[in-house]
């Protein structure tokens, strides 16, 4: 059905956007929303594109997790669990009133920012234990309001770990399994609200191969390269794909 209504190389652009955002997953821990949505809203309906995030990125983080099956604990978890389950429905629920055009646009200013966030990271001050779990249920509530709206639960208590301090390893171990979890809430939500289409479903099955083939694969370099080398080349290239869709909404 997927390849009857794309053409070559719509559908190529597809499969190399689950390849990728599988590989940065698998990886980082994240960014599937974030890189696939940069190929993916070029070939595919924006409507379909959020659902299909969701999938793609329960199926990356349920490979990546492994990776941190040994440093995860529930406590620091707990916060931001209970912040994303009250944003998860709100999200599901701004879905209905976004018209296609302003969610390409919003999720390419979304990318754009997020990018220059992560290059300019290292300037950024730390903050410690500053708010306590208020703060991280906060950083929670918004991961849960963006991962219903369009699948992209990982930013918002990346951002906030990465202020927090910590290890690499140790914000992982916090942010994946919240990623997971709320994943998996976003998809339940779109499919009671109906944006998990036959259609949606049908891309998936095409995409989640890739996805999960990648996702291996970037387990295997998050296990033998150094983090910050990859980690920078990925804000780079959501740098141009966000700088792109807006550009592209202000031609439409």
């Amino acid at each position: 059905m997927l390849s009857q209504s794309l053409d070559y190389l719509n559908l190529a652009i597809v499969l190399a956007g689950a390849l990728l955002a599988g590989f940065t997953s698998g990886f980082a821990g994240f960014g599937t929303g974030l890189v696939a949505a940069g190929f993916w809203f070029h070939a595919l309906p924006a409507a379909m594109v959020p659902p299909l995030i969701v999938l793609a990125g329960v199926a990356g983080q349920i490979v990546g997790l492994f990776t941190v099956r040994k440093a995860f604990h529930w406590p620091p978890v707990i916060p931001y669990l209970a912040g994303g389950v009250v944003g998860v429905p709100i999200g599901v629920a701004l879905l209905a009133f976004a018209s296609p055009q302003s969610l390409k646009t919003s999720v390419g200013i979304f990318l754009a920012v997020y990018a220059l966030i992560g290059l300019c990271g290292k300037g950024l001050p730390g903050i410690g234990t500053w708010g306590g779990k208020t703060a991280d249920g906060m950083a929670g509530l918004a991961g849960g309001v963006l991962g219903g709206f369009l699948g992209l639960s990982g930013p918002p208590p990346i951002i906030w770990l990465q202020l927090r301090g910590g290890t690499g390893d140790q914000q992982r171990a916090t942010y994946q399994p919240f990623n997971l979890v709320v994943l998996l809430l976003a998809t339940i939500g779109m499919s009671i609200s109906g944006h998990i289409t036959t259609t949606v479903l049908w891309t998936a099955f095409v995409c989640l191969p890739a996805t999960l083939i990648g996702a291996w694969i970037g387990v295997r370099v998050y296990l033998r390269l150094p983090r910050a080398i990859f980690q920078r080349a990925v804000f780079c290239l959501l740098l141009v794909s966000g700088t792109i869709l807006i550009a592209q909404a202000l031609v439409v």
